[in-house]
């Protein structure tokens, strides 16, 4: 059997995705991101998606890094080739069209924190541990780290992980806005429920106009994204979604999307 394993529960939408590795401390190795990009791409023809969680098993570890074991005898053209599954993989979960987020526990370092980047945002537990170590193994980060860190964080802080290796705790990671919150691990599973529910009581199309707003706005020049955001803001009115969230307010009541 593949040691592969990723747990999903859909909760009328609400998708969670677990790496359920604890014994590599969830590691990312040729197994894990094939099984992954399988369920993101059944993900993308999902017919009512709402948002994504997506997880590690154990208390330890949200995705500690790439797998050492594996990577260590590759030539460079074998390097390339497992650069490019990782970038493909993490591209599927960043190209979503719902909210994804990261809930860390645990170690978020190499690879676990270049998937976490490629989330929408992350919540951390309070034991979590970020960093781009890769520099300590003799290489550079390669799913995406220096392109997406410094897009997150700025390019100083950015080559301040990647070139000394260095960890940082929670506490660090919510002051550079790696992270948008950071909690006590026993109330992280009470997020991720309250969250759920959040999500689940907001207009589905109007979470996904407002994630492609800000991500396709991001990448144009101000009065393009602008121009972008009235559009998308004037779909709204052609659905029902809109009536109904509309009608709910001037009448008092929760809306039912």
């Amino acid at each position: 059997m593949s040691e592969a394993v990723i747990d999903k529960v859909d909760n009328d939408g609400v998708v969670r995705l677990t790496i359920n590795r604890p014994q590599a401390l969830n590691a990312l190795n040729s197994q894990v991101l094939t099984a992954l990009e399988k369920e993101l791409t059944e993900l993308e023809a999902h017919p009512s998606l709402r948002a994504v969680l997506i997880t590690g098993a154990g208390e330890k570890s949200f995705v500690a890094g790439a797998d050492i074991t594996e990577m260590r005898e590759k030539t460079p053209e074998e390097a390339r080739a497992f650069a490019g599954q990782a970038l493909r993989t993490i591209k599927r979960l960043e190209t979503l069209p719902v909210p994804v987020v990261a809930l860390v526990n645990g170690f978020c370092l190499g690879g676990g924190c270049e998937l976490a980047l490629a989330c929408d945002w992350a919540v951390a537990s309070d034991n979590a541990i970020f960093g781009q170590p890769e520099v300590l193994l003799g290489v550079i980060p390669g799913f995406g780290g220096t392109q997406r860190l410094p897009r997150r964080v700025g390019p100083a802080m950015a080559l301040d992980l990647c070139a000394t290796g260095r960890k940082i705790d929670a506490t660090e990671a919510l002051r550079i806005g790696l992270v948008n919150r950071v909690m006590p691990q026993a109330e992280l599973e009470a997020y991720a429920d309250e969250l759920t529910k959040q999500l689940m009581g907001n207009g589905p199309r109007a979470v996904r106009g407002a994630k492609q707003a800000i991500h396709d706005g991001m990448d144009q020049d101000l009065d393009s994204a602008l121009s972008l955001e009235t559009s998308l803001f004037a779909l709204c009115f052609a659905s029902e979604e809109q009536t109904e969230g509309m009608s709910a307010f001037v009448e008092k009541r929760k809306p039912s999307f």
